[in-house]
């Protein structure tokens, strides 16, 4: 690609139209190459084969694909995918295709490291880079959906728990699921979607403003305000009452229930005390919880959870009449914890 190339993934429909009928080609033509780009998710303008030659000569000399390139693909035994991509500036991100009951979900990135530094993570360690474009995002859903369709089942959820904070790359995170669920784009549907957060406030009421439609997931693992604090630093920032008052604005706004991610940890937030704060705090609004199986990161003193404790953890917010579910641990026998991977390529 030339200086003067322009990323045809953050063209507008009109700025296509405008391409072509300044250079001579037929204004139709435009509806097809977008179809090309958002419906089928092509990153090689000679895969467009209904165009001439010359028409895609003409697109090449003049617009790039914003790629992602497969550096490092390892497969679990349970079938769990993790990718390692690297981009066009050879900054690392990771997305992880995870097998279901004959569909499967995809794990995606949306910074390429996170500035958040939160201490169970993986990805924390390596800092912030930068934001993802939408076109970059999009394309580790498009690359998911056909490794799914290769196994012969269709992709069906899309998470954005990878790499990254959504809510501090904003735009391109809502462009891209607008994209996603788009009629024109993979029309797929909003409420497969689900947009995790550290918890930033702001956001979350913007979100709400903006009258979204996939789910919310905030990532709590504590309802201690020092346990919190030792775990997600931005929890100085944004203490938990912050959180609160955001998450009752979005539940009021949409009418929907978020769900709280909490990441067990032995002898850290498991004991039954941690249990009662949660069930406290879980009392503001209408909420699911999500508890994790820890995935371990070399390197890292925490520790799995017994199932004994876990299960304790477990009946008590049952008894409080808390929707639980059970995350369960993919890819045991890979670096499947987010930015593990991406750490072993940098």
């Amino acid at each position: 690609m030339d200086n003067l190339s322009r990323n045809i993934r953050q063209a507008s429909l009109h700025d296509i139209s405008h391409f072509l009928i300044s250079n001579g080609e037929k204004v139709f033509r435009a509806k097809q190459i977008w179809q090309w780009i958002w419906q089928r998710g092509v990153t090689d303008f000679e895969e467009m084969t209904n165009l001439s030659r010359a028409t895609r000569e003409l697109l090449s000399h003049n617009w790039y694909f914003d790629r992602l390139e497969p550096i490092h693909i390892q497969t679990a035994s349970d079938g769990t995918i993790k990718t390692a991509w690297k981009l066009y500036d050879n900054e690392i991100v990771e997305s992880v295709l995870i097998p279901g009951n004959q569909k499967f979900t995809v794990c995606v990135s949306s910074q390429a490291g996170c500035p958040l530094g939160c201490k169970f993570c993986a990805t924390g360690t390596l800092g912030f880079k930068r934001n993802l474009t939408y076109g970059e995002i999009f394309n580790q859903v498009t690359a998911a959906k056909a490794a799914a369709e290769a196994r012969g089942f269709p992709l069906s959820n899309i998470v954005f728990m990878g790499m990254g904070e959504p809510m501090l790359n904003y735009e391109n995170v809502l462009t891209a699921i607008e994209r996603i669920t788009a009629d024109d784009g993979l029309a797929m549907s909003p409420y497969r979607i689900t947009v995790s957060t550290a918890g930033i406030p702001d956001r979350i009421r913007q979100l709400a403003d903006d009258g979204v439609r996939f789910n919310l997931a905030v990532s709590l693992h504590a309802a201690k305000e020092s346990v919190r604090t030792s775990l997600m630093p931005i929890n100085k920032t944004y203490p938990l009452k912050d959180v609160a008052e955001s998450l009752k604005y979005f539940v009021k706004k949409t009418g929907t229930r978020p769900t709280f991610e909490y990441l067990l940890l032995k002898d850290i937030n498991d004991s039954l005390e941690d249990a009662k704060a949660l069930a406290f705090y879980c009392r503001q609004f209408p909420i699911k919880i999500n508890l994790i199986e820890y995935n371990h990161v070399e390197g890292s003193d925490f520790q799995h959870s017994p199932e004994k404790k876990r299960d304790e953890f477990v009946k008590y917010l049952e008894h409080c009449n808390m929707i639980v579910n059970i995350r369960r641990s993919k890819g045991k026998d890979i670096d499947a914890a987010c930015g593990q991977l991406a750490a072993k390529e940098v």
